[in-house]
């Protein structure tokens, strides 16, 4: 995927309801009423927004095993600034200066200063590390900063999800599951599990061609 050419709209919009941003079985994302919207663009077309607002995360992260469910929630509230690649359906009207005050800018150029500065450090962390992302160009990425600078990334593509968080990697496909922490590895495929402590290598055959 090529990152170079993306760039934000010169104004600052905010969404005029409570939008949706993916559902599916496994998880939500959804961002409140008034929460502000910078549009991404590559050239003249819409690829997605950089948010802030009131909204949160939620991600079912367990997998079942024979041995008992491995694995916990995600649930996070997005209180900074976040980033969505992919289209949405959503109304938005221009922001004005109330707006950016209840999010703590002084104006609207210290909002697009703050969405420049995260879209720069996404596309320049993920030019060469999101190979999650190839072949997903009709799914959606979040970014949410998390700790020491980097993001904890979420790919959805109908089925597919991949999510990546400091310490953790869940990759979701229908009925093949993988989980893998600091302490273990957990491998679902068509009824099969296998789970590993520490460090390993899973096989093709029981985790298809996921790379974590």
């Amino acid at each position: 995927m090529n990152w170079r050419n993306y760039h934000l709209e010169d104004g600052v919009s905010k969404t005029t309801e409570n939008v949706v941003l993916w559902k599916a079985e496994k998880g939500l994302v959804e961002i409140a009423k008034g929460s502000l919207a910078i549009g991404i663009k590559l050239g003249d077309e819409n690829k997605g927004y950089v948010f802030h607002g009131d909204g949160r995360l939620l991600l079912d992260a367990i997998v079942e095993t024979r041995e008992g469910a491995v694995g916990s929630s995600v649930e996070k509230e997005t209180a900074k600034p976040f980033l969505m690649l992919g289209r949405i359906e959503g109304n938005f009207s221009p922001a004005n200066q109330e707006d950016f005050e209840k999010m703590g800018y002084s104006n609207q150029q210290e909002v697009l200063t703050k969405a420049r500065d995260l879209l720069d450090r996404f596309l320049e962390r993920n030019r060469l590390h999101c190979h999650h992302c190839s072949g997903m160009h009709h799914g959606l990425i979040f970014a949410f900063p998390g700790e020491n600078g980097k993001f904890d990334l979420l790919v959805t593509n109908d089925s597919r999800i991949v999510y990546k968080s400091e310490g953790m990697v869940f990759v979701s496909d229908g009925r093949k599951s993988v989980l893998k922490s600091q302490k273990e590895t957990v491998c679902v495929t068509e009824g099969k599990s296998v789970i590993l402590n520490g460090c390993c290598v899973l096989s093709h055959s029981m985790c298809g061609k996921e790379s974590l």
